[in-house]
């Protein structure tokens, strides 16, 4: 050889005259050159190969010709110059590499320096809440008791007053809630508060035996409460007053501030919508340390509304035992059948069986049952779960508004007596909302179907990849739920991973040796039902017989729940009994497994909603809502008065039961409205008003994620199954289907009590 050894790059290559060199030097080159030496690299090896390619005289034995050589030398040219051009392109194949790699690079630190800072911030925001709630005292209310009667009134001054910006002022008695304009020939109670500054002196401390006296300025308060009664009685009452440290404005703007916050943080999926509550929580709670009303653990707990977890915890035992016995299965393929394989037809007949279901049940116990089902038959038919269950939770916030036990808002305006009065019953406000809702459901069928004509339902790859790839996202969660905190369960762990692995490359072979148009199984409609029905059966007949028993007795209560009034049992109590019993009649030993099933991070969301939502009730930010929708009502001329105010009080409680819960703001709104009716200046029905609010509350709660409760439960359940949609994805599809249906109600509403005048 001519040179044994050549250092390239600070690394020895042996030179190969066999041809073997070039080879090595690109191969080895291309990977160990540091950036930029590729340009260097390429004619360094054009003249290696040069060089190598001219034989020492030394090696050229006696029956070699110098003939053979020049044609091998011309050979070896031909094949050096083929070996440059290749090693060009892959020079250039490397730079784009490395441009991409630099690309992705920079990226990943930028998501990485993005996530430190999102920690950081909420870290400290938290820091900050935690330390303000602690820093202010709960300083109580003072209380006391006292008694009127026509003859003798109550009076009493109050005087340490400080800074406080408003006094909050409070009776409890046997008063009618809520109702301030009542005629003057009932029985009444006027309270008077009254504000008085006057200037006094204040003595300072003396200094070289002078005695200094300076103004300060003397805040008094006087509260005078006198009773006009129809006979000579006394009526026993219970007065609190706490002093706030801001005013009503003030505090509106931080509940308004807090709920953007909230939504901003659900919105753009910075953190999960569950801690996005509990930082709100802690922030309302915070504001309301702050200025002075600062609630005790015992009254936030008192704020948590326990009869909706325990519906939501009774009816995810009651379904997560009744998924065992392949029900779900073996009604997805009855659903298949009953469309003939026709995907909208299908459609059409979960969303309208669904509204109807959820006229009579409560729209979270609807969903509780229908979105295993659901996601179960999207499964069977290849289909994107998650368009269905927007489509199907749509149409059941659409339905629950249909009668008065459908909807919890509905469920509040029947149970008011002061509405009970006027004559809004169960029969007239049933029968009133129904029309409504079947016109709203005839629109809005055609206007689902035009959302999603531009949507592909079936997914893009095969039945096959489509369960592979949701079977490694199962296995990916089981591995991550599991902490190894012993030897065993380290063991489990990766086994659980290496399962993952072997799942991962068996997916990467099907996608690129397999390829069909899944286009083509609806033309093989019946030859799927066969074989579907051959595959999904029921798996245990024993068990389903039970679960329907005690879920059919568990419906029936709360059919009888709604119409008998002899029952003491609300809904929470029926699924919560329904639980045990199906836990005993089972006999579930591995209690875990079902735990397992139960969707806490939903359970735990709605109690941090409940919490969030009732302080910024106590900031006033409902309250000012509907302060403010009466202010616009009373601006309008009398004789389009009854128009702008159905048209204000729907869109009005639409767009806020889009941004927080229905049921505080329906609970708040019914006074308005009653003293906004009862005011002889605006002189309007309550009927319609009422009407208004219904319709706005129950199909508001489709603009967003979190407008409804059955919202949160189907995305959640789809969640644990794989298939969570964000807030934007439900966005989408749900505010343009809010819109359009109450404006069909709204609509309704003006042609049955302004044209027509129904209930006015």
């Amino acid at each position: 050889e001519c040179f044994p050894i050549l250092a390239l790059g600070g690394i020895p290559f042996k030179l190969n005259p066999a041809g073997g060199f070039l080879g090595s030097v690109l191969l080895l080159g291309l990977i160990f050159s540091p950036l930029g030496r590729s340009e260097l690299l390429l004619p360094l090896c054009h003249h290696l190969l040069l060089f190598q390619t001219i034989p020492h005289s030394d090696f050229i034995m006696e029956d070699e010709s110098w003939d053979s050589t020049s044609s091998e030398w011309e050979q070896r040219c031909l094949l050096g110059n083929e070996i440059v051009s290749f090693s060009t392109s892959a020079s250039s194949e490397k730079s784009e590499f490395l441009d991409s790699f630099h690309v992705k690079f920079n990226l990943s630190k930028l998501r990485s320096c993005l996530r430190c800072l999102k920690v950081t911030g909420l870290f400290i925001f938290g820091v900050v809440c935690s330390i303000l709630f602690s820093t202010y005292p709960d300083h109580g209310k003072s209380w006391q008791m006292l008694a009127v009667s026509p003859l003798e009134s109550y009076s009493v001054n109050l005087t340490d007053v400080g800074d406080s910006a408003l006094l909050k002022l409070e009776l409890a008695g046997s008063l009618i809630a809520g109702v301030v304009n009542r005629p003057q020939s009932e029985e009444y109670i006027v309270v008077e508060v009254i504000l008085r500054e006057e200037l006094g002196f204040r003595r300072r401390r003396p200094q070289q035996q002078v005695i200094l006296m300076d103004y300060m300025k003397i805040i008094t308060i006087s509260i005078n409460i006198q009773a006009f009664l129809q006979e000579n009685k006394v009526i026993p009452l219970s007065m609190t007053h706490q002093y706030l440290h801001a005013d009503i404005e003030t505090q509106v703007t931080i509940a308004s501030v807090i709920l953007a916050g909230v939504y901003m943080l659900i919105i753009f999926e910075i953190v999960h919508r569950t801690l996005a509550a509990m930082l709100g929580s802690l922030a309302a709670l915070a504001a309301l340390a702050v200025i002075g009303d600062r609630p005790s653990l015992v009254r936030v707990v008192e704020w948590i509304d326990y009869e909706t977890l325990a519906l939501l915890f009774g009816m995810m035992i009651l379904v997560a035992i009744f998924s065992e016995t392949g029900f779900f299965d073996y009604c997805a393929v009855k659903a298949y059948r009953l469309s003939r394989g026709r995907v909208w037809a299908m459609i059409i007949i979960l969303c309208l069986f669904a509204a109807f279901l959820s006229a009579f049940l409560d729209n979270v116990t609807t969903m509780l049952l229908f979105t295993p089902v659901t996601i179960r038959l999207c499964e069977v038919l290849n289909l994107d779960p998650r368009h269905v269950l927007i489509a199907e939770v749509i149409f059941t916030n659409i339905g629950g508004a249909a009668t008065a036990v459908g909807d919890p808002p509905n469920v509040i305006i029947v149970s008011n007596q002061e509405l009970r009065k006027t004559g809004m019953d169960f029969a007239g406000f049933t029968a009133h909302m129904f029309i409504g809702i079947c016109l709203i459901l005839l629109v809005s069928f055609p206007f689902l179907r035009l959302l999603y004509c531009n949507k592909k339902l079936y997914n893009k790859e095969p039945s096959e990849i489509v369960e592979l790839k949701h079977e490694i996202h199962v296995w990916k969660l089981t591995a991550q739920r599991i902490n190894p905190a012993s030897r065993e369960e380290t063991a489990v762990k990766c086994l659980l991973m290496q399962k993952v692995l072997t799942l991962e490359f068996l997916l990467k072979k099907k996608l690129k040796t397999f390829q069909r148009q899944i286009s083509q199984e609806d033309k093989n409609w019946e030859t799927n039902i066969q074989e579907l029905q051959k595959k999904h059966r029921i798996a245990d007949k024993i068990l389903l017989i039970k679960c329907l028993t005690v879920l059919g007795f568990v419906i029936f209560m709360f059919f009888l729940n709604s119409f008998v009034p002899g029952i003491h049992l609300d809904l929470g109590w029926i699924a919560i009994l329904g639980a045990i019993w199906l836990l005993v009649l089972a006999d579930i030993h591995d209690f875990e497994i079902i735990l397992h099933r139960v969707e806490w991070a939903t359970l735990l969301f709605f109690a941090a909603l409940f919490v969030l939502m009732e302080a910024l009730a106590h900031l006033h930010l409902i309250e000012y809502i509907g302060e403010q929708t009466a202010l616009l009502i009373k601006m309008v001329p009398e004789d389009q008065r009854l128009t702008a105010a159905i048209i204000l009080v729907v869109w009005i409680s639409a767009l806020a039961s889009s941004l927080i819960d229905n049921i505080p703001f329906t609970a708040t709104m019914i006074p308005v409205l009653l003293n906004l009716s009862q005011d002889p200046e605006v002189s309007l029905p309550v009927k319609p008003l009422i009407f208004s609010l219904a319709i706005g509350a129950c199909l508001g709660g489709n603009g967003t994620l979190i407008g409804a409760s059955a919202n949160v439960v189907c995305a959640g359940i789809a969640e644990q199954h794989g298939y969570g949609f964000s807030f934007m994805e439900f966005f989408r599809l749900g505010f343009p289907m809010m819109l359009v249906s109450c404006t069909i109600g709204m609509c309704y509403l003006l042609v049955a009590h302004v044209v027509v005048g129904w209930n006015s």
